[in-house]
């Protein structure tokens, strides 16, 4: 086999001079050979802080200890996020490398870089699904899922490690109906997209949803809509989907929309309310991306919360079953000791038709390059061939497509109940946007004016009914006359704020009953801690 050395493809066009100024704006670089089938790839990433859109990044070379720029120029994405990659020398040469960008009339540069570039062996063919590899049990491809709980302290993920793993693919948590775990699911996806594709891996990403306590096939659809625009607002703050993406999936393995203060469910969506929501939810991705999303669950989620119909088969299945390996050809996710189950997906001979098998929640994290203990791996069930299929599609969001920034919301109180003392006190809230659709991130809380700001401060509790629409409980508030404002507040600054005053009188309610002394309590026997690893895949 023989060596190709590539020419580097870094012209140099002008000196950069650094700014002495100091700035708050923040620029990182990171630098790495990706592989490729054919030639020598450099793929430059990093993010501005506060993070913006639309920013020029340029790629500095220094040559002779001289700092000169290059063709190489992108823009940041709406979450700060920018990558591009370079054809460069096969020589082992070692090269410094800094980006550089204008920010607020300044000059930044992100620190310098050192990278060796590597020979690689020539590949006659250029097809990308040459570099695919199959190097998972049973001879798939192998893939792997990641979320906060791979960053324990904000640590990193290795993902150079885990490609040499042999993971060729990840699947980001990229966005949650809830307000919190969205947040942070948008800091780790921003942390993770660029730095796994630049390490050779492909990404996909998933939506993890929770279902509305509503009723009506257009409140379904309502609350399906609005979560379905997050996620492509999520998928268009970095930039859309690129040739290195798996679809997304919608992580659909919860019905309960009710839950109890204990956190037992009250209640269930019923079928054909989880089937509404999850054709609806998908289609619009699917209509707005031009790239068929997937469904995340597992059989008996499929066969019992769901109605069977040909509109979901469209969907490839990503199927989660643990305890049997998938290194042995004749095992199969999705099959019944006894029986059948039956859903969309169940083909006529009784097996379910996935795309993409969870095996496991107990991979060995480290192996991967993983802080922590445990890791979710996946395998895929066709070749490199049918994989390139499931990448193929690209989709560049238009301006209209990013999320808005404050846009103007009105706040509405539905309904507002205060009883006595002994109970609390209750605001059914929505906010609208400016076209009466509901907003899709924030949440609701009651300010008090400060004449009447009562002391202690009571406990507010807000839950979400659908999007837009929460009840909002103030508990503990003593006798009194009290007067404020309920306000909607989003901390991701796409909704601006908004609010509505209230005024209402807390009265003396019934006397408690007279409390008895309470009986001796023994200490329960502490129950043997359950390994969940225990028959699962540890690979």
């Amino acid at each position: 086999m023989k060596f190709r050395a590539i020419v580097i493809a870094l012209a140099l066009l002008a000196f950069g001079v650094p700014s002495t100024a100091a700035s708050t704006t923040q620029l990182s670089l990171t630098v790495r050979q990706t592989p490729s089938a054919s030639e020598a790839l450099i793929t430059f990433y990093g993010t501005i802080k506060p993070a913006k859109s639309g920013v020029a990044v340029s790629i500095q070379i220094n040559t002779a200890g001289k700092w000169k720029s290059t063709l190489f120029k992108t823009k940041t994405a709406k979450a700060g996020t920018w990558k591009l990659s370079a054809l460069a020398t096969a020589l082992n040469a070692k090269v410094s490398y800094r980006a550089s960008a204008l920010s607020n009339g300044k000059k930044i540069y992100s620190p310098t870089r050192t990278i060796t570039i590597k020979q690689i062996v020539q590949i006659s063919e250029t097809d990308p699904a040459m570099v695919v590899g199959q190097f998972g049990p049973g001879g798939r491809i192998h893939g792997a899922d990641i979320s906060r709980w791979q960053h324990p302290n904000d640590k990193l993920i290795d993902f150079a490690k885990m490609y040499n793993a042999g993971v060729r693919f990840v699947m980001i948590k990229a966005s949650d109906t809830k307000d919190a775990a969205d947040v942070l699911a948008l800091k780790y996806l921003v942390m993770d997209h660029s730095a796994a594709q630049a390490a050779g891996i492909y990404t996909g990403f998933y939506h993890y949803a929770t279902l509305p306590d509503v009723t009506g096939d257009a409140a379904i659809i309502q609350d399906a809509t609005a979560q379905a625009q997050k996620v492509i607002w999520r998928l268009a703050s970095i930039g859309g989907y690129t040739e290195r993406d798996l679809p997304y999936a919608l992580d659909l393995e919860n019905k309960c929309v009710r839950v109890s203060s204990s956190g037992t469910c009250l209640k269930n969506a019923s079928q054909s309310e989880v089937t509404l929501w999850a054709t609806t939810f998908l289609g619009i991705l699917k209509a707005k991306t031009g790239k068929t999303p997937m469904v995340y669950s597992y059989s008996s989620f499929l066969e019992g919360s769901m109605q069977r119909t040909t509109e979901l088969t469209q969907y490839p299945l990503w199927l989660a079953q643990y305890a049997i390996d998938p290194a042995d050809p004749l095992n199969q996710p999705g099959l019944k000791a006894g029986g059948c189950y039956v859903h969309s997906w169940t083909s006529a001979a009784c097996a379910t038709q996935w795309t993409m098998w969870q095996y496991t929640s107990c991979g060995i994290a480290p192996k991967y390059g993983v802080p922590g203990a445990r890791l979710d791996l996946s395998v895929f069930r066709g070749d490199a061939q049918a994989f390139m299929g499931l990448v193929a599609g690209s989709w560049v969001p238009a301006q209209v497509d990013l999320m808005p920034i404050n846009e103007p919301t009105v706040l509405t109180i539905e309904k507002q109940s205060v009883p006595t003392t002994s109970n609390v006190v209750s605001f059914n809230v929505s906010v609208a946007r400016p076209d009466s659709t509901p907003v899709v991130t924030g949440g609701v809380k009651l300010v008090f004016d400060a004449i009447s700001t009562p002391s202690p401060k009571p406990t507010q509790t807000q839950v979400r009914a659908t999007s837009g629409t929460w009840t909002l409980s103030v508990k503990g508030l003593p006798v009194g006359t009290y007067a404020g404002k309920i306000q909607f507040n989003d901390v991701s600054g796409t909704h601006a704020q908004s609010s509505q005053p209230v005024s209402f009188t807390v009265v003396q309610g019934p006397a408690p009953l007279p409390t008895t002394t309470p009986k001796p309590t023994t200490t329960p026997t502490p129950k043997p801690s359950v390994d969940s690893c225990a028959n699962q895949i540890k690979n």
